[in-house]
């Protein structure tokens, strides 16, 4: 069975490129991004690490933890990591899961049979401290992705997980946020003393509640 969102995204244990991890145990009390690369040894995966390295300091800000994963061993996984760092003027600083028994790529469904028998799709995964996948991109072999992307969908997963805020089409950190339907018009002064603007009934604004 394929994962849906609001599924408990599976245990697993692995050997990485920073030793042994307990998936679920790694992952701790914060958030988690889990996402697979092709092999190792290929152009667009090698600036694919670079980027996310280049940015790990704004997933740490954030308090999620980062960790990708290659079918391939351990061994192959330390030699890439060198031409990383090498090509992208970067050190990765995030674990590398070997997968070479496509366990963890078989528990997430990462490997699709009409794009590849054996290697896995650019997938990724965002995990919620409650362990539950949040979100699910998968890309196909030829297009990289985009980070940013993934860190503004991070903000609004944060962001919506603790106000009763929804965030627009093409929504930035910062800007408005729509009030869900669910919030009785009565309530809204209270919950949202910030303000609010109703454009219909059903779509009322109200600024970042999170923000200062």
């Amino acid at each position: 069975m394929a994962l849906r969102l609001g599924d408990i995204a599976p245990d697993f244990t692995a050997e990485t490129s920073e030793g042994t991890i307990h998936f679920h145990e790694w992952i701790g009390d914060g958030w988690a991004v889990l996402f697979s690369h092709p092999r190792d040894y290929t152009p667009v995966c090698t600036t694919e690490l670079g980027a996310v390295a280049r940015i790990k300091d704004e997933f740490d800000r954030r308090g999620v933890k980062v960790a990708a994963l290659s079918v391939d061993p351990i061994d192959s996984h330390h030699g890439w990591i060198q031409d990383i760092n090498e090509t992208q003027d970067t050190t990765v600083n995030f674990p590398i899961i070997a997968d070479s028994d496509r366990k963890v790529s078989d528990l997430y469904d990462m490997i699709h049979p009409n794009a590849s028998d054996t290697f896995t799709v650019r997938s990724v995964f965002i995990i919620g401290p409650d362990k539950k996948v949040k979100l699910i991109f998968t890309y196909p072999a030829s297009t990289g992705r985009n980070f940013a992307e993934i860190l503004r969908v991070i903000d609004s997963l944060q962001l919506t997980a603790n106000h009763s805020v929804a965030t627009p089409a093409n929504w930035e950190n910062g800007q408005d946020c729509v009030i869900l339907p669910s919030v009785k018009q009565e309530d809204v002064e209270a919950k949202f003393p910030k303000g609010h603007v109703v454009v219909k009934p059903y779509l009322r604004l109200t600024p970042q509640p999170n923000l200062n």
